[in-house]
């Protein structure tokens, strides 16, 4: 990779998907900025022991991997309360300024999932009282529950020793719907042991992007980078993720003045998702009872990828191909199997015969599947390149019926981009929810699309061009997964951290 990154300036977060570092544990807590001086040096107190992207137990001065990891970002609004320059938030896109409640068309959080059925720490705000608005999100990751209560306790006395310069916000919907102060989140566990499921049965966070100037093995790469016309694979442009870099256009994304408050910082999407387990499961029952393959390929066909180990349907489209790429995946070295799971293509998949082009991964992230005329760009992901997200979270809740929608359960996503408009909105709004670029209509995406509730959702699930069965139609689909809240934040570089906190914020 041609450059190296200040690790150390850049929040942990960013870089790394604490989730595969044993963290299998967090806790999500919102402030709100009562007073502009104390709420600074409450920040400046997180700051000293929010964690960096630096590399644990490597180098000469080496840090050791912590029980528990700190890091936090801002909304809109707690920029301002915290008093930085009007010049710099002006600066600031205009998405971000507005915040994800006021974005609610462009995103399809319609019927169930519109705002007035969030959870009241995203419903009840800023409309009727500045002091429930959402200023502040700081993220607590933890090798075990006690470990994130451990820390949870040391933010809680800084909150007590801001002397009502901040508060933590309630209003997260818990189990038995009581509203808590924070939300939890944590790993799917089987027999004791943390999985990297979600509450549909998927094996989830493959996928994530690289980019030039982080530490990645070059196997992680493939896959996860850009492909290029020789058919290898580079790491995409820091500027699609870091903000003051260049982006995959050799352009620098749209960023607040001066320099030192945007430069290795991002903008992160917190979505609180609940998941219909029981929809999910009916759905697969009905359907899955008349598709050729069975109910586990048609769910693989819902995402992409199959449920038990995430074998890509590219590579393994069918059971008896399934079986082959099962029995190499259980000999292969751990960089072989990054590559089954990432290095595929869908070249020789253009009609969607292997990969519907209604599944999930295909929808996030197209590859280059999108350049229906070969040659056509300088490299054949062009189009799909400047829409790439890191993505962050885990499940929260637990399932206690699987044949019922009710209860609290589902995932909290956050995704980090350079731009949440190019990036976040785009892929929700025309890939997810808008199927026209994938030759689809108006189809939208099976498991994230809003499906309408009384008018239900379709897809196809297409067949080879070259053999005798004919498409699959899979119809009236519910809507799947709901959204249950969040908002946009800016998550600082560790240099602008200690500006925000210590009031020096020059834009001049």
């Amino acid at each position: 990779m041609s450059k190296q990154l200040d690790l150390r300036d850049i929040q942990g977060n960013v870089v790394r998907a604490y989730g595969r570092y044993s963290f299998p544990f967090a806790r999500y807590v919102f402030l709100n900025v009562h007073d502009a001086r104390r709420g600074r040096d409450f920040v400046g107190a997180v700051a000293e022991q929010v964690t960096t992207a630096a590399r644990w137990d490597e180098g000469p001065h080496p840090i050791g991997k912590p029980l528990s990891t700190v890091n936090i970002g801002f909304a809109y609004q707690g920029l301002k309360e915290l008093e930085v320059p009007r010049a710099s938030l002006i600066g600031f896109p205009m998405e971000f300024v507005m915040g994800m409640k006021k974005r609610k068309d462009i995103l399809g959080d319609d019927g169930p999932s519109a705002p007035q059925h969030w959870d009241p720490i995203w419903r009840d705000n800023r409309e009727t009282d500045r002091h429930k608005d959402v200023h502040i999100w700081v993220s607590i990751n933890g090798q075990s529950q006690l470990d994130v209560q451990r820390r949870y306790e040391w933010l809680q006395q800084l909150v007590h020793q801001s002397a009502g310069g901040v508060i933590v916000l309630s209003g997260h919907r818990g189990d038995n719907g009581e509203h808590l102060p924070f939300q939890d989140v944590h790993a799917v566990f089987e027999n004791g042991k943390a999985t990297s499921k979600e509450h549909f049965g998927y094996t989830d966070g493959i996928g994530d992007p690289v980019f030039e100037g982080l530490p990645a093995r070059p196997e992680r790469v493939t896959g996860r980078g850009k492909q290029m016309k020789d058919g290898k694979w580079a790491p995409l442009a820091t500027g699609e993720f870091l903000l003051g870099h260049r982006d995959e256009a050799d352009e620098y994304p749209l960023a607040p003045s001066p320099q030192l408050l945007s430069r290795n910082g991002t903008f992160m999407v917190y979505r609180k998702l609940h998941q219909n387990v029981g929809s999910f499961n009916a759905l697969l029952d009905r359907a899955g009872a008349g598709f050729p393959g069975g109910r586990e390929l048609l769910a693989a066909k819902f995402v992409g990828r199959w449920r038990d180990n995430g074998a890509p349907l590219a590579a393994a489209p069918d059971a008896r191909s399934k079986a082959a790429w099962d029995e190499k995946f259980a000999q292969a070295s751990p960089a072989e199997r990054d590559r089954m799971l990432s290095g595929f293509t869908y070249d020789e998949d253009m009609q969607g015969a292997k990969c519907p082009f209604s599944a999930h991964i295909r929808r996030i992230n197209p590859r280059a599947s999108l350049e229906f005329t070969p040659g056509a760009f300088n490299t054949p992901g062009a189009l799909a390149n400047r829409r790439r997200i890191i993505r962050r979270g885990l499940p929260y809740g637990e399932v206690k019926d699987p044949a019922r929608d009710d209860g609290d359960h589902g995932i909290v996503i956050m995704m980090l981009n350079a731009s949440i408009q190019r990036q976040f909105e785009f892929v929700q709004q025309q890939w997810i929810n808008y199927g026209n670029d994938f030759k689809a209509s108006n189809d939208k995406e099976i498991i994230l699309g809003n499906h309408c509730p009384i008018r239900r959702g379709k897809a196809v699930i297409e067949a080879d061009p070259d053999g005798d069965d004919p498409p699959f139609f899979l119809t009236d689909i519910p809507r799947l997964v709901e959204t249950r809240g969040g908002d946009y934040f800016f998550i600082p570089s560790m240099t602008a951290l200690r500006m925000i906190a210590q009031g020096i914020v020059d834009p001049t």
